[in-house]
This record gives structure tokens, sequence and C-alpha cells, in this order.
């Protein structure tokens, strides 16, 4: 049974104030916990932001200054576009030459006679062609390198569920071939979805009830002969004064893409130089970035520490407004980061992956200066990076891929590794070792040093708050003790005034 608290009925003392001005005294202790137990919260959550951004750094690295494809951008002048268009895949060294288009590749073509006026796409094969019982069509077409497959594709469908519309649809989408029925002349049209000459082979092949119903002959060959059709035929082409022939009009050669466009039988020359701008934006994007980070590094390492700050009790923010509660946490959360040895020590490291040379490659692109990078001599920007511009275009001009090798050379040690490989190393280290003292999000607190300490800090504050609870017990049985005996005195003094008067 719980014990009955009664307020100052007899004394006349605001009892509830008292115990309340007492129980304040008594959580100061409390306060303390709760407020260093905030503290390490907010240093937890720092933490984590700055692996985010190193993360993010990381891959940034990863996806521009370390990829080869950044590097291999090219620009290439064509002394007639109408004719062609190239485009660089693959190829890391400049290219050029000329090129003469006789004939364009084209695709297989067929078309089937025509049926009966009434005819319903929308019907089932069934009513519409009066086809019954399981049915299976095939179809082999030719490849996208010119080649003819060793199989037709078979398609098994039951008229009875299934409409003309319905079952193109599923050719069109499994098939080498595009097939459309025009109801205006209620004719069935058939192409072969890549070009090209099937050689002995005839482009299109067809099998099937329902391509007899449709009108259609059984090759592209037999519809040509009879006047429904045409075969595929290979682009012809002169490359640097060799003639030879395509599948198609669009292809490979070393690393480079050539689309024919028209068959013009005259000389189209053409050349490639790097892609100063872009590649440049990828190298300029990479040093930002890079800036950005060590500022946000520097920034939370040197950022003051206001320890007449401490994190507001929930009592405390009762009496100030949101403005003053948001300029008092500013304060109380600077400096949670200061003078940390894993950033500071990873800052570091980074500097040094920077400056030291790259060992095996290009004598004459090993350092970040000779590309026209280097730290500013403003000490107040605590080693930003600053670009000569016209340097690093030159640089680029000259050999982009003694470039990607500063950045991106793989090696067995440090010094033989590029710049940017080195800094994802060192990135990786230093979130790890971030990650030993704040975790990542998913992790549970016994797994890092904040964790465990906020973890044994909880136990502490459940423990309190129990013993709050009884001490806030004995004073109210305490003032209920004195309230009834202030009673009791107070009956016997109104006694003894009554018997003398």
């Amino acid at each position: 049974m719980a014990n009955m608290r009664v307020g100052g009925l007899a004394s006349g003392m605001d009892t509830d104030q008292i115990i309340s001005d007492l129980m304040k005294a008594e959580r100061i202790p409390l306060d303390k916990l709760n407020q260093k137990k905030q503290y390490l919260e907010w240093q937890r959550d720092d933490y984590r932001e700055m692996n985010s951004q190193m993360l993010n750094f990381s891959n940034m690295i990863f996806d521009g200054v370390m990829k080869q494809a950044t590097y291999i951008q090219k620009t290439v002048n064509i002394s007639n576009p109408n004719d062609i268009s190239i485009k660089n895949l693959a190829s890391t060294s400049d290219f050029n030459g000329t090129i003469k288009v006789e004939k364009l590749a084209t695709s297989a073509t067929m078309y089937g006679q025509q049926v009966d006026a009434g005819f319903d796409p929308k019907k089932k094969l069934s009513d519409s062609l009066q086809l019954t019982g399981q049915q299976t069509i095939k179809v082999k077409a030719i490849n996208a390198d010119g080649t003819m497959p060793d199989k037709f594709t078979e398609i098994a469908f039951d008229p009875t569920a299934e409409t003309m519309e319905s079952l193109l649809s599923k050719i069109n989408s499994k098939t080498g071939v595009t097939m459309f029925f025009d109801e205006k002349t209620k004719q069935m049209s058939v192409m072969s979805k890549n070009s090209g000459s099937g050689g002995s082979e005839a482009e299109i092949q067809l099998e099937g009830d329902f391509f007899g119903k449709m009108g259609l002959d059984a090759t592209n060959v037999m519809a040509k002969d009879a006047g429904r059709g045409s075969v595929g035929e290979n682009a012809i082409f002169t490359y640097n004064g060799m003639k030879t022939e395509r599948s198609s009009n669009t292809f490979v050669i070393n690393g480079v893409e050539i689309t024919l466009k028209n068959a013009s039988n005259t000389n189209v020359t053409f050349s490639s130089a790097p892609d100063v701008d872009k590649i440049m934006e990828s190298i300029v994007k990479f040093v930002d970035e890079y800036n950005k980070l060590i500022e946000k590094v520097n920034g939370e390492v040197n950022k003051s520490k206001f320890r007449d700050f401490q994190p507001l009790t929930s009592e405390q923010k009762k009496d100030m407004s949101e403005d003053e509660i948001k300029l008092w946490e500013e304060k109380a959360r600077s400096g949670t980061l200061r003078n940390d040895s894993v950033l500071t020590s990873g800052l570091n490291k980074m500097r040094t992956d920077l400056y030291t040379s790259v060992s095996g490659g290009s004598k004459d692109v090993n350092q970040l200066t000779q590309i026209g990078i280097k730290t500013s001599s403003n000490y107040l920007d605590r080693g930003k990076l600053i670009i000569d511009e016209s340097k690093l275009k030159e640089a680029i001009s000259k050999d982009p891929n003694a470039i990607y090798d500063l950045f991106a050379k793989n090696g067995t040690t440090s010094a033989e590794q590029g710049i940017a490989r080195r800094m994802r190393d060192t990135l990786k280290s230093t979130m790890e070792n971030v990650e030993k003292k704040a975790g990542k999000t998913s992790a549970v607190n016994d797994t890092f040093s904040i964790g465990k300490l906020l973890k044994n800090m909880d136990s502490q504050i459940t423990r309190f708050e129990e013993r709050m609870k009884q001490v806030e017990t004995r004073y109210w049985s305490q003032f209920t003790a004195m309230e009834k005996a202030v009673q009791r005195a107070n009956s016997q003094s109104a006694y003894l005034m009554q018997q003398f008067s």
C-alpha cells in the first residue's frame, strides 16, 4: 500500500515546493550524467558525419580521377559529319584516318499477301484464322554480329486465348524480327531487327500455320523472288585504304565506335584530340571536394570548446526561447572533435599522399605540381589546393594517360601507387578508426568505444533514477510524519486552551 502524502495542511508550509526544491538539489548529479550522455551522443554523431563526408569523397575519387574513362574522353573532328560519326569508347591514344562509305548495311524485309478483308486482329485466332489445337511458331533471324542462329526461337500458344495483336507482341519481344499488321492493306510486314547479310542462309526464316494463314513466305529470299521482300546487305567501306565490310552500320575498330550514315563514296577524314575541358572538369572536382573535406576536418579539430556551456537540461529549456536554446547548444556542442588524433592523423597522411612522388610512372608527370596543382601559400587555407588552369590544360593536352597514372596507377607499395589510390587507402583506414570510436548508424553500442560509454551511462542513469524515487518517497514520509505531529500538537494546544478558558 502506498504511503499517503499530506501537504502542509497543519504546518502551513508549501510542502510540494519544498520537496521539489530538495529534489532539484538531489538531481544535480543525475543532470550532470544526462549532460555528459548528450555530449557523447553529439560527439558520436559528429564522428559519423565526418565518416559520411570521407566516404562520399572516396566514392567521388573512384568514379572520377581514378577511372580511365575520365582520361580517354576525346573531341573528334570529321571532314564530313553527314557521312560518318565517331565516338571514342576505349582508345587511350589519339587516332586519325580516312573512311569511304560505298554501301550502307540494310535489314532484310518481307511482307505477306493480302488476307481476307473481314479479318479482325482483335479477335481470338481460333475465330479470325480458324486455328485449332495447341500451335507453335518458329522464327530464325540474323544476329547482331552478322551470324545466323543455330536454332529457331519457338513460341507456343493457344488460339482460343490469343489474338493476333497479343501474339505479335510476343514475337516482337522474343525474336529477332519486328512484325507489323497494316489494317488498311490487310498485310503483314516483317523486318529483321539486325542488319547485314546471312550469307548462304536467308536472314528471316519462318515456320508455323499462323504465318501461312497471314500470307507470309517461309523466308525473305522467297518473298524477294515473289516481289514481296528484300535481302539484308552488309555495309561496304574503305578504312585507311583497306576495303572491308560489316553487318551493321555501327561497329567498333580499335576501341573507337564508328557509325556510317551516308554512302557518298568519297573519302572522309577524321582525327581526335583529348577533350581537355571534360578531363579538366573531373580533376577540378577532385580538388574542390578535397578542399571542402579538409576545410571541414580542420574546422572540427580546431573548433573551440566552451566548457561554461553544458548541454541544457529539460528544466533549463523550459525557461528559454527556441532561439536561445539553439544559440546555447551551438556553443555546448562546439569542440566535440577538437584535436582528435584519428582525424588529425588522417589529414596529415592525405597531405603526404598528395605530395609524395609516384614512382615507376612518367618522369614528366609524377607530382601534382607538374600539372599545375599546388598548396595555397595562404596559411589560413590550412593546406587547400589551388590550380593553375593553363598549366593543367597544357598537361592534359600533352599526355592525359600520364595524368591517369599520376592519380590511379596501381602498385605493390604506396610509393608506386597513384595519388588517388593512396588517398582512398588513407580514407578507408581513417574511417575504420573512426568507426571503432563512433560505430555506424546500424551498430549496437557494445561494438564501439563511445557506445560502450553510453551503455554504461544508461545503467548509471537508471540506477540513479531509482534512487531518486526512493529519496522522494523518504522526503514525503518525513514531511507527512511532521504534519501529523504538528496536527496532534495543535489539537492538544486547542484542548488545553479550552480547559483554561
